[in-house]
């Protein structure tokens, strides 16, 4: 069984590989061919499915021109930072939907047994 420390350092990782690939514009294959690894592989560490070895990082971090360290950084991005602010905001604002659609279907169902009960 993996610990959570364990999971959040596959999360981490998984993340700034992402983040890291996509600021620099290329593709999974196009990163695993500079890192010597299968695309299929690769996919597994985005994923947080697979932990890669030391020796796999620091091609990965050579791949992305960055420290191997910092490919466990967990300060936040300002992208990251204004997706997470838009996940939230989308998920109040579908509550609030939710909540106002609750509110009218009761009204009308209201309505609707007050106008039976005046017939």
């Amino acid at each position: 069984m993996l610990s959570k420390q364990m999971v959040n350092i596959r999360e981490i990782l998984a993340q700034n590989l992402k983040e890291n690939r996509r600021k620099l514009g290329i593709t999974q294959p196009e990163l695993a061919e500079k890192a010597v690894l299968s695309t299929h592989y690769l996919a597994m560490i985005e994923t947080a499915r697979k932990f890669p070895s030391a020796d796999v990082l620091d091609r990965l971090a050579a791949a992305l021109g960055v420290n191997s360290n910092e490919l466990f950084s967990v300060s936040v991005s300002p992208e990251r930072a204004i997706e997470q602010m838009q996940q939230k905001v989308l998920e109040n604002l579908d509550q609030a939907i939710e909540r106002a659609l609750d509110k009218a279907i009761a009204k009308r169902c209201g309505a609707v047994v007050s106008s039976e009960k005046s017939s």
